[in-house]
């Protein structure tokens, strides 16, 4: 299989544009011919949906929640980028793609990244029509702040629930297509499998989490828009909803799984405190602005903080950083906070700890001016610790947040199965090795809003479609393996619980495919998934049902495609046998202890191809080149 990504030539700044101009369009009469699937309401999705409809284009979209406003989005707390340039600092479209692709660690597409950036200040435009409440300063104006990887204030907000706001307004485009009847809206359904006819994505199968009934939903095309595979960790950041099973599904159909090893370690989080966790939380990353990184220079030092003086501190991030300080990426504050713990300066009861410390911005601008800008988050940290963060610094640990791998797709969107189309976090692109803070929210609603409306209908325009009938040879088959699949995971009646084995994996994925990894660890671990995964299908216990909502058969179908997926990610990484971005290789770093690269070998994107059951996935390569931000050693010193 030769991976053709479809990159336009010319120069950067203007492949978007000249691209624009020569994709195929369907005219306005003829895009009420064409049926779009979306599965998943995110912000990707919920973007996607409502443009596609408002292009006249007719919409299914599928949503496992009752509500679209209950995507894993809201959970984006600190802002979306956009080089506005707002703060006259120097900021640009050209700086944010020289950022994005730094800050990837130069393992993403030149051409994607440029575009992102170039639409990114639309979102901004886009958002504010929408009614978005985006924070402003006191002449009335947006105002912005700076997340890590960046030196330049480019981050728009509000306050600490940005992503909420973002799908607020997202979801307000959806409901008014919904209500015109352009977009038929199916709440409770949870994608099971695609549907193939002629080689072509017509059409999924879905499963209606209240009723239990296997549905059929047949269209011109697919987009799925469904989030990460983070939860594959067990302990993560991400709702505990979220799973990979539609994309997971899909690569078993034939698109391939691109760089599934980019998973990033977010530092801002609470840490674990016992082991009877389901998830973590998430402090934003936009408190690294304010809030000052520090453990006591002292090993297991047991003292209040506030009994520590300033001479027994150490504030490790501006020590090494002096450049970026606490804004460094996130891939390398995880990295260093990680480090600090396991040479036995870490803080709090499990000593898995550092201090985010507000002491001096509250001393600097008064209690107020901090409650204005994150007391949302505050209180969410006072909730959850019983710890009031305006008079003791924040305990934070690195926790997996974020999955830059993805179904692999090309310029256009467009996975390796003509017409299934990948947006936001389901995909590969855009982020590289590690993503930049606040880049999240951008790619989501710019595939959503301003990519995939454009090339979708290229594909539409020039494609021959057959009738595909809920009868056909193709349907039925896909029924059959989803309704085979079900009674299997029913049938098997052993003695531990779905859970038991999702615990069991996520603590091999932890301690072996991690923050660090190393290639014994990831032989061991690539070993033991395969044996955990036999064991699920001799030993786990699904209670009741298929024909009623059943929360432990959802589980399980997800924990099967962990238990896949987690082996494939642990295969990736073992074969990238150098350190970038968040994906780091113990073998391979500089003296300093940062990610040191092999581009000669493995300036490439990893897609890796489904061959069956048991055999050895094949590897594709798409070789990446860098013609306008030359690799080097990343330094933010």
């Amino acid at each position: 299989m030769t991976l053709d990504a479809k990159i336009p030539s010319g120069p950067v700044e203007k492949k978007w544009d000249t691209h624009r101009f020569t994709l195929k369009l369907v005219n306005a009469a003829n895009k009420r011919k064409y049926t779009v699937i979306v599965v998943g309401t995110g912000l990707a999705g919920s973007s996607a949906a409502a443009s596609l409809a408002e292009l006249g284009y007719n919409v299914i979209a599928l949503c496992y929640h009752e509500s679209p406003r209950r995507a894993h989005s809201i959970a984006a707390q600190g802002g979306i980028n956009a080089p506005k340039n707002y703060a006259n600092d120097g900021d640009s479209v050209y700086r944010l793609f020289y950022d994005t692709v730094k800050g990837g660690d130069y393992r993403a597409r030149e051409a994607n990244v440029y575009r992102l950036a170039q639409v990114s200040g639309n979102i901004i435009d886009q958002c504010v029509a929408q009614g978005v409440p985006f924070g402003r300063d006191y002449g009335g104006v947006l105002d912005n702040r700076s997340f890590g990887g960046a030196q330049v204030s480019r981050t728009f907000y509000a306050r600490g629930q940005t992503g909420q706001q973002l799908l607020l307004g997202a979801y307000s485009a959806l409901s008014r297509q919904i209500n015109t009847g352009k977009v038929k809206f199916y709440p409770r359904r949870e994608m099971l499998d695609l549907v193939m006819a002629e080689g072509q994505a017509r059409g999924i199968v879905a499963r209606d989490l209240v009723t239990g009934k296997l549905e059929v939903y047949l269209a011109h095309a697919v987009v799925l828009a469904t989030g990460g595979y983070g939860n594959t960790f067990y302990l993560s950041t991400m709702a505990k909803a979220s799973n990979a099973t539609a994309i997971w599904r899909a690569h078993k159909r034939g698109a391939l799984f691109a760089n599934p090893c980019f998973t990033q370690i977010h530092p801002t989080c609470i840490p674990q405190s016992g082991s009877y966790q389901s998830k973590l939380t998430l402090m934003s990353e936009s408190l690294r602005n304010d809030g000052r990184i520090w453990v006591p220079k002292k090993k297991d030092d047991t003292r209040n903080p506030g009994d520590i003086p300033e001479a027994d501190r150490d504030y490790y991030l501006e020590r090494l950083y002096p450049s970026f300080g606490n804004l460094v990426p996130r891939d390398v504050a995880s990295r260093r906070a990680k480090e600090m713990c396991d040479k036995g300066f870490g803080v709090g009861p499990t000593r898995l700890a550092v201090y985010l410390d507000f002491t001096d911005a509250i001393s600097r601008n008064g209690k107020a001016w901090i409650a204005e800008k994150y007391g949302n988050l505050f209180d969410m940290y006072h909730e959850i610790t019983a710890e009031d963060p305006y008079k003791t610094p924040m305990r934070i640990y690195p926790a997996v947040h974020y999955t830059m791998g993805g179904l692999w797709v090309d310029y256009n969107l467009m996975s390796t199965i003509p017409g299934l189309y990948v947006i936001g976090e389901a995909n590969f692109s855009d982020h590289g090795a590690n993503r930049l803070g606040a880049s999240a929210l951008m790619q989501g609603l710019a595939d959503g809003y301003f990519i995939l409306p454009y090339t979708i209908g290229d594909y539409l325009a020039t494609a021959q479609f057959k009738p595909v009938k809920d009868n056909d040879s193709a349907v039925q088959e896909a029924r059959d393996a989803t309704q085979q699949r079900i009674a299997r995971l029913l049938s098997i009646k052993g003695k531990r619980t779905p859970d038991d084995f999702h615990k069991a994996l996520g603590q091999i994925m932890w301690n072996n495919v991690g923050m660090a990894r190393n290639k014994q660890g990831l032989s061991k671990a690539m070993e033991q998934i395969a044996a955990l995964r036999e064991e699920f299908w001799k030993d786990v216990n699904v209670l009741g049902d298929d024909t009623d909502m059943n929360s432990e058969l959802e589980r399980a179908g997800r924990i099967a495609d962990f238990l896949e997926l987690g082996e494939l990610l642990a295969r990736d990484a073992h074969h990238r046998e150098e350190s970038c971005g968040g994906h780091f290789r113990e073998e391979y770093q500089t003296d300093d202890g940062e990610a040191k690269r092999d581009d000669k070998k493995f300036a490439y994107v990893a897609a890796w191809e489904y061959t069956g059951d048991g055999k050895t996935p094949a590897l594709h390569k798409e070789s990446l080149d860098f013609e306008y931000v030359k690799p080097s050693q990343r330094s933010y010193k």
